[in-house]
Order: C-alpha cells, then sequence, then structure tokens
C-alpha cells in the first residue's frame, strides 16, 4: 500500500518530527503550504506542493520550486476547501491509501478541527489517515469499514485512549482488555460524549467493536511525558 507522508502548516515541533521521521519511509511526501518551511527545516525534500500558499507566500514558493523543481499544484486563496482538503485529492490520485500528518493541530482551532473532520472524509474515499503531534495519534474507526480495531500495549503511542463520537450516535461499542470495560453501549454527542475518554489497555492488546457511527480514536500521553 503506498503511504503518504502530509506536512500541513500547522506548528510542528521539530525535535518531534525530526523523531517522528527517523526509520519511516513513504511513497509520496505532500508539502501543504506553510508545511513547505517546516519540511525545509526537517530537511525533507516534498515530492509535491499543495495550497494557495497565503501563509507562506508566493515568492518564497517560485523560490522553492526554482531550486529544487518540485511540483506544486497551486491554486487561488478564494475557494471552496482547504489546502488540506485539496492535498487529500492529491493523495487519492498518486494512489496512496495510507497518510500520516504531521503539522495538522497545534494552530488555529478552525484548522485543526476542520483537518479532523477530514479524517471522515479520508477515510469514506479510501484513505487511512493518521494525525500526529509531539503528544497525540489521531485516527478514524468506521463501524462499516472496520470489523474490530485492535491496540497493543506496547505500540501504544501514549498512557491514554480516548474515543469520542463524530456522528451523533455510535451505537453497539464494547471494549475488552481497557481498565474501563464496556458491552454494547451506546454514546451520544448530544447526552454522554465524554463517557469513552482517558481509558487505558491493561492487557497485552485490547479490542474496540461497535456497530454503526464514526469514532474518532486518541492515543495520547501527557504533556509533561513528550515524546520518548
Amino acid at each position: 500500500m503506498k503511504r503518504c507522508l502530509m506536512v500541513t502548516g500547522g506548528p510542528l515541533d521539530l525535535s518531534f518530527g525530526r523523531r517522528f521521521l527517523l526509520g519511516r519511509t513513504y511513497d509520496l511526501v505532500i508539502a501543504v503550504d506553510a508545511g513547505l518551511a517546516a519540511c525545509e527545516a526537517l530537511g525533507l525534500c516534498p515530492d509535491l506542493l499543495v495550497g494557495d500558499f497565503d501563509t507562506l507566500g508566493r515568492e518564497h514558493l517560485l523560490e522553492y520550486q526554482e531550486r529544487s523543481g518540485v511540483r506544486a499544484d497551486v491554486h487561488q486563496p478564494e475557494k471552496d476547501e482547504t489546502d488540506t482538503e485539496l492535498a487529500f485529492r492529491d493523495a487519492l490520485e498518486a494512489g496512496c491509501v495510507l497518510v500520516d500528518m504531521l503539522g495538522a493541530t497545534g494552530g488555529r482551532l478552525d484548522h485543526e478541527l476542520s483537518n479532523i473532520q477530514l479524517l471522515a472524509q479520508g477515510r469514506k474515499k479510501g484513505l487511512r489517515v493518521t494525525i500526529y503531534d509531539a503528544f497525540n495519534k489521531i485516527f478514524l474507526a468506521d463501524a462499516e469499514l472496520d470489523l474490530q480495531v485492535v491496540f497493543e500495549r506496547e505500540d501504544l503511542y501514549g498512557r491514554y485512549v480516548s474515543f469520542l463520537p463524530v456522528t451523533e450516535t455510535v451505537k453497539g461499542i464494547t471494549l475488552t482488555g481497557f481498565k474501563y470495560p464496556l458491552k454494547e453501549k451506546d454514546i451520544s454527542i448530544l447526552e454522554n460524549p465524554s463517557l469513552c475518554i482517558s481509558n487505558e489497555v491493561l492487557e497485552e492488546k485490547a479490542v474496540l467493536t461497535f456497530r454503526s457511527g464514526l469514532l474518532l480514536c486518541v492515543e495520547s500521553r501527557d504533556r509533561e511525558t513528550g515524546l520518548v
């Protein structure tokens, strides 16, 4: 399966970024607008530049293209999609299936929430997208596509695992191997959206299953621990 690294324009802890990239390889690297500056700081040469470049600046874009010859998918600032949504389209057109995103959190809240919502669009269209920052790993589970989601304790991103409803209601949640197990429990944005926050994996592996809906899965660590 083709893997894509997508570096968007939000704040990125460069020390975290360097550690994250160790041992990882990608078939396609996309820099989204100001994500190009982060790529340059990390020593990454993207395969594709995407966006309106209102944040980074067109002059910087042109200078980089002259030096590197990298292809750019440039759009006008007045458009219906965010730069990140446009980058999702490019990843799909390139045949990518797995996408790791850096720089998608920690900046403007509207863009951060939009990036998280885009996980559902990507999942429905065939992309498995995971957002990473120094403290969180964020991905989407879809009851129609995922028979079960397995969490290996030794591979967890942090101590805590949380599940939040994306659709109004998520039905039939069963959690096994967790500190707080559930059996066939429904949760709703309108009634009990925080029920599945801050769970922990007790056994070697824990399993999530559910009958319907979309769940946001967040593996996280407290800020004082950072990335090991």
